[in-house]
């Protein structure tokens, strides 16, 4: 089978939550344009199921695929971010003037020092034995998450040491193959060519 595993889209930036549940943000404009895009660039895989972080950033940027190819989208709460109910959101290229440390630590490929890295891999990790127990070999699925969910997941499969070692740009595309007896192979990481230029880093 074959995962495909997508980044949500650019976020609004939330910095005190109204919410008990902490801040769950939307996309802006701008990601929702990026999410568009993600219908033309998944065309070519025959996609049998759509996966979701519960989060609003992922469902949104789920939306128009799931719209475009009649399927409804299952929502995991395993595949939550590390930051699922933090009273505040900021997106990561603001996180640099906002929260330098944070950011810093972030670059360097280490979780935040709030998270429980080892909970959190295995929560991410059972999320994600869930969507493989529930498709067929042949199938396969679309997985919207965010930059934390596949880098350690990719970690696991690679048996990388550090948890964040891959830039995961919003609406991108990482693709794993899965072989019947278990096995899975890493085909691409962070496929971006469909959003190149609604990229903030790759602006000149």
């Amino acid at each position: 089978m074959q995962l495909l595993l997508i980044r949500h889209a650019l976020p609004e930036r939330i910095l005190s939550a109204e919410s008990a549940d902490g801040a769950d943000p939307g996309l802006t404009a701008e990601g929702h344009a990026q999410a568009g895009r993600l219908t033309g660039a998944l065309d070519p895989y025959p996609i049998s199921a759509i996966v979701s972080s519960p989060q609003r950033r992922a469902l949104e940027t789920a939306a128009p695929v799931a719209a475009a190819r009649g399927l409804t989208v299952a929502a995991d709460a395993g595949l939550a971010e590390y930051d699922h109910g933090h009273a505040h959101y900021v997106p990561i290229h603001e996180a640099k003037t906002i929260a330098p440390e944070a950011y810093a630590r972030i670059l360097a490929g280490h979780l935040p020092d709030f998270v429980d890295e080892r909970e959190f891999r295995s929560r991410v990790h059972d999320g994600m034995d869930r969507v493989v127990a529930g498709a067929d070999h042949e199938d396969t699925v679309a997985v919207f998450a965010h930059g934390g969910v596949i880098n350690v997941y990719l970690q696991g499969l690679l048996g990388l040491d550090r948890p964040l070692t891959f830039p995961i740009d919003y609406a991108s595309i990482t693709r794993v193959l899965l072989s019947r007896n278990g096995n899975a192979r890493v085909a691409s990481v962070n496929e971006t060519g469909h959003v190149r230029d609604l990229l903030i880093r790759h602006r000149p």
